[in-house]
């Protein structure tokens, strides 16, 4: 296959309606995949060990950590997530396109072991927004609605990182925003370096 995937990491604060995206760019382009993690986490019920994630204990994780071999990682309420490199590589050089759907954190690190990957961040038009947002979904506290709206704060403060920003003001036009960005990185050169060779070989020998 002459394509290589391409990279796309997207970050956004928790309520920002994210997750509703995401699943709207898969459904319509196929050769959209994630990034599987590894996760030191027992299973939940319905998960499948590599397609949802690996599964795996805390040394052998650890192990794996200081070896090199995640592009990022980190540890969250206990538990370590890492995404596999060679692995996730692999995605690409099979000509998909692989999503990261991390945090801040994981994006600075991919920033390093990605180099050439697509940033963009999902931001809600406003504070009370998001606040009512997160209100409306009935699932947290209010001291999880707290602390998600001052995580909200740290991860819109490193936005500066990121190639590109989203408003979801709108869900219509959030999405033709998302999938112009994903369709713009289909096309950049590293996606198919051989095509204009290709191309120019039509030349060769033509009268």
């Amino acid at each position: 296959m002459s394509r290589i995937g391409q990279f796309y990491v997207l970050c956004a604060p928790s309520g920002t309606g994210k997750s509703t995206l995401v699943r709207r760019l898969t459904r319509e382009f196929p050769s959209v995949r994630f990034s599987v993690s590894y996760t030191t986490r027992a299973p939940r019920e319905g998960e499948v060990h590599g397609k949802d994630y690996f599964f795996t204990d805390k040394d052998e994780f650890m192990r794996l950590a200081g070896q090199g071999f995640f592009a990022e990682w980190a540890e969250v309420h206990g538990n370590c997530y890492g995404t596999p490199l060679e692995f996730t590589r692999g995605l690409a050089e099979q000509g998909f396109d692989v999503l990261f759907d991390i945090d801040v954190q994981g994006a600075r690190q991919l920033k390093e072991s990605l180099p050439g990957a697509c940033f963009a961040m999902l931001l809600p038009p406003s504070r009370a927004s998001l606040e009512a947002r997160l209100r409306g979904r009935g699932t947290d506290d209010e001291a999880t609605i707290a602390k998600r709206m001052r995580n909200a704060a740290g991860e819109l403060a490193a936005a500066d990182m990121f190639d590109y920003w989203i408003v979801n003001d709108d869900l219509e036009k959030a999405y033709d925003s998302l999938r112009a960005v994903y369709l713009a990185r289909t096309l950049v050169p590293s996606a198919d370096p051989g095509q204009v060779s290709r191309l120019l070989a039509q030349w060769e020998g033509a009268s």
